[in-house]
């Protein structure tokens, strides 16, 4: 199995005085380009892109012509170009915008829709350009921020579908019926058991159990209660507390099991404990002590 590996590369960083720019590049997704930016003067000038350009406008107001049409989306909206779409951008207001933006190449929402359709790669066609959707605004930003900040595949591939599946209803993409699939699941489980750091994603569970990503991530969630990238996370922890009890130090045991590092596991462990592991390791109880003058 391979190990955890970096999925961000970072491109360029520009900043002035009230402007900034970032660009990343996702490698597990086909190298997605995502943009972080605040922008006052600056202006695009027409230009199209061969991918989508998904954007949550998180501050201030971003004025833009797309096609024929003209709009201003404001913070707290999604704003939705498709490929070959001729389109500028400039300030709405005074203050300029801030947003980030998913670049997803065509057939990367094609494979999902081939998930939700079975086996149909259309491209998928959106009813507007600008979406006033806050519950697909937080979903985003949340995506955007997993895919920034994240090395757990299985955690960054299981935010994808769960973002983009709400995206495609736009789309008039309905999610299709699940039934139960207890030994598909009971077989997820034993492969995430079987290398806890291994960097698997949902493509490869779903693979090893005849399912869809899509399909295994709703069974097992309905299953199980959680989805899969939370469940190893649990599984982890519980073995956490086997290797703590048994002497080792927190450092070696969030190496041992996959975590991303020591701090990836002092954090997962005072969640769900209420404890960190140092205060965790194994310490003589009040009862053991030695009486004195006895």
């Amino acid at each position: 199995m391979t190990k955890q590996a970096q999925p961000l590369k970072i491109a360029r960083v520009s900043q002035a005085s009230a402007e900034f720019a970032q660009l990343r590049f996702a490698a597990d997704f086909g190298d997605m380009e995502m943009l972080t930016a605040r922008f006052r003067s600056h202006r695009y000038s027409p230009h199209v892109h061969e991918t989508f350009a998904i954007a949550v406008i998180e501050h201030g107001v971003e004025h833009f012509r797309c096609g024929a049409a003209s709009y201003d989306a404001p913070a707290g909206t999604v704003v939705v170009v498709p490929p070959g779409e001729v389109h500028d951008g400039s300030r709405g207001c005074d203050a300029g915008w801030a947003y980030r933006v998913f670049y997803p190449r065509p057939e990367l929402l094609g494979a999902l829709m081939a998930e939700l359709r079975d086996g149909d790669t259309r491209q998928p066609v959106f009813d507007r350009v600008v979406f006033d959707d806050p519950a697909l605004f937080r979903a985003l930003q949340g995506l955007h921020a997993a895919l920034t900040a994240s090395r757990d595949s299985l955690l960054r591939s299981w935010a994808w579908r769960e973002t983009m599946t709400p995206l495609l209803r736009h789309a008039g993409v309905a999610e299709p019926a699940s039934g139960r699939e207890d030994a598909a699941v009971r077989t997820a489980q034993d492969l995430l058991r079987a290398d806890a750091d291994a960097a698997l994603t949902l493509d490869d569970l779903a693979r090893a159990v005849g399912l869809s990503p899509w399909h295994l991530n709703r069974v097992f969630s309905r299953t199980v209660g959680l989805p899969p990238h939370a469940w190893r996370n649990q599984w982890r922890l519980t073995q956490a507390k086997r290797l703590l009890r048994g002497g080792q130090s927190p450092g070696a045991v969030a190496a041992s099991l996959g975590f991303a590092d020591q701090s990836h596991l002092h954090r997962l462990f005072k969640r769900a404990f209420g404890v960190t592991p140092g205060g965790y390791a194994p310490r003589k109880n009040v009862q053991d002590r030695p009486q004195q003058g006895a």
